[in-house]
């Protein structure tokens, strides 16, 4: 039997009225196949991935989780960032999408107490063109960003970027420990020592450090380094993968404003220097 789709038919909508201003662009795909959201030989999610909302407008809360239900996720939603981590606590969600500008405890807040205790995946809903704003996220630990007004489809799509970031650990290929100086990769423990002292890395970081390793004494341009961890998609976001990696060499340089591990190769990519034996 072929494959299965669900088609949707085009609806044209005004965009939503908030306090911050145009906050979100309603306009659905015109024609937007379920397929690669489901097994296409049943039609049926292929997991029911459970997303929390996070926003204090009511009606974009409504509107995203029912687009999201109609995709065969499951949403939860929290209007602030206090109930946002309580949620987590509570529900342990898949991935969170985070808008920055709330009452009690603002987006930031939230982003930097949520990292003391879980390492979910965050999207953040920032201002357009606050590139401030992003690199800051970034910072504390959001995995990707997205500027309203936005299109709830373009959303879809960073989760499902997300998705594919986080699959499986054993369907990596594995890999021996590797040693480079003073900091050690374990690739089956998932664990980064320097020095002999663990580090902590988040999702992404792990995922960075791991395809530039996997490819130590070998460049990896910004392209292919983008579409390996974030998605084909991002390959031209080269901001984004700056801001990475300037924190994984903040964790694991001696000196990361004179970095002898990672290297940059001007206006091509990245390089993991393979020290001498």
């Amino acid at each position: 039997m072929g494959a299965a789709y669900v088609y949707i038919v085009a609806i044209t909508l005004k965009p939503v009225k908030t306090t911050a201003g145009w906050d979100i662009d309603i306009r659905l795909a015109e024609k937007l196949s379920f397929g690669q959201y489901c097994d296409k030989k049943r039609g049926h999610p292929l997991k029911q991935f459970l997303i929390l909302l996070v926003d204090d407008d009511e009606r974009i809360l409504n509107f995203l989780r029912s687009k999201l239900n109609a995709l065969g996720y499951k949403v939860i939603s929290a209007r602030n960032g206090l109930e946002a981590l309580e949620q987590v606590r509570g529900q342990e969600p898949d991935l969170m999408v985070l808008d920055l500008l709330m009452p009690k405890l603002d987006g930031f807040e939230t982003l930097k107490e949520l990292r003391n205790f879980s390492t979910i995946p965050v999207i953040i809903l920032t201002a357009k063109g606050a590139d401030a704003e992003k690199i800051k996220g970034l910072e504390l630990g959001a995995d990707d960003y997205l500027p309203k007004p936005f299109n709830p489809d373009e959303l879809v799509a960073r989760i499902e970027a997300v998705r594919r970031r986080i699959e499986p650990a054993e369907r990596r290929k594995a890999m021996a420990p590797l040693s480079l100086g003073d900091v050690v990769i374990d690739f089956d423990s998932h664990t980064v020592t320097r020095d002999g002292q663990a580090v902590y890395l988040t999702r992404i970081e792990w995922l960075l450090l791991g395809e530039l390793s996997r490819n130590s004494g070998r460049l990896m341009t910004y392209e292919k380094l983008l579409s390996q961890v974030w998605g084909p998609e991002y390959r031209d976001d080269v901001q984004l993968l700056r801001t990475w990696v300037s924190r994984l060499r903040y964790k694991l340089e001696a000196d990361p404003g004179s970095p002898k591990l990672i290297s940059t190769i001007p206006k091509a990519g990245y390089i993991i220097n393979v020290p001498p034996e």
